[in-house]
């Protein structure tokens, strides 16, 4: 049995859906110790997936203590009620926000750039320092077609004139679907950290603009000031059968999916 944590949101939903034997967990969102430790007894669970959080950046910047919350306490206190069952976390490339370099960057490179990325990093730290076996996933930015959250998919679906990029940001983006399909694998990982996500060499402007043709949308793609990469290696992951398409591939195949390649 898989207990699956946030279930009404992007990933926690798509999750619960694709996974054989999940059932949704109820929200954890002011529940003390005691009452979480309570709901994975009762579950039965031998596995759980934990992608509940607060990850909106400007909303952590602006009330850090319910960033603090629910990224950092709430799995904490999963861990120490999931002694015995593998836990699986979702953390996040942000831990990569501070760091800079011309490469992408490995597990071992972290640097985090502001209080979401912090949070994120010392959960990694104090849930594996209570349960050495957990899995922690460095996710990057995710898409699939989801109308009540924003993603790279949906605005460029819902873009009418133009939209802006920078030619000197590289980072991984990832198809939904595609992380669904990796569950089986990453439930047998040993415990650590992981990047995991398509990997590219290509600039968020040139993934746009290599998009925008494959699906005839004829919109401007302007170059945006240039940011931080969020640029990773999944080597690690990969040597264990977690295999991703690259952003590219990826990309063209939701647009398959979804009915939109040209």
């Amino acid at each position: 049995m898989i207990l699956i944590t946030g279930t009404s949101g992007f990933v926690g939903g798509k999750l619960l859906q694709a996974c054989e034997n999940a059932i949704a967990c109820p929200s954890l969102k002011g529940l003390s110790e005691d009452d979480i430790r309570r709901i994975v007894e009762g579950s039965q669970a031998d596995t759980i997936i934990h992608t509940a959080a607060i990850s909106d950046i400007g909303e952590c910047e602006r009330d850090p203590e319910a960033s603090y919350v629910a990224n950092v306490l709430i799995p904490t206190y999963l861990a120490r009620a999931s002694r015995g069952i593998k836990l699986i976390c979702f953390s996040s490339d942000q831990v990569y926000s501070g760091s800079a370099g011309d490469c992408p960057f490995s597990e071992d490179m972290v640097n985090p750039g502001n209080t979401y990325a912090r949070h994120k990093l010392e959960m990694e730290h104090r849930v594996l320092d209570i349960d050495p076996n957990a899995v922690m996933l460095r996710a990057e930015w995710m898409y699939d077609y989801y109308l009540k959250k924003s993603n790279y998919f949906m605005g460029i679906l819902n873009a009418s004139d133009s939209v802006c990029y920078s030619s000197q940001q590289y980072r991984g983006i990832t198809y939904l679907k595609e992380v669904a399909d990796n569950m089986e694998a990453v439930m047998r990982l040993p415990g650590g950290a992981y990047n995991f996500g398509s990997e590219t060499t290509k600039s968020m402007y040139e993934i746009t603009k290599d998009f925008l043709a494959l699906i005839g949308k004829d919109i401007r793609v302007e170059d945006a000031p240039s940011r931080n990469n969020l640029w990773v290696n999944c080597d690690k992951a990969r040597q264990y059968g977690v295999i991703f398409s690259s952003v590219e591939d990826a990309l063209k195949k939701c647009a398959i999916d979804y009915g939109l390649k040209k």
